[in-house]
């Protein structure tokens, strides 16, 4: 790790756990790539099947409280 790093890991240290959250957001957000085309268009396909999927019947949901309920009596 240069030393650079090593000073601004030193002073940000320092900062209100608040501070360091939003600064995480903030270098978090400066990662993000540009948008991948046909990741985008592959979402696209696979929400228009699902939506059409539960519109014909052939997917049946359940109501969140009742996964959460069960997800909750597995888990507790």
């Amino acid at each position: 790790m240069t030393e650079t790093m090593e000073k601004l890991k030193t002073q940000l240290e320092q900062l209100t756990s608040q501070e360091r959250a939003e600064l995480a957001y903030f270098l978090l957000c400066s990662l993000e790539q540009e948008e991948d085309v046909e990741a985008e268009a592959a979402w696209e396909a696979e929400l228009a099947r699902r939506v059409a999927d539960i519109q014909s019947g052939k997917s049946v949901g359940k109501p969140a409280a009742q996964v959460f309920a069960e997800l909750r009596a597995q888990y507790s």
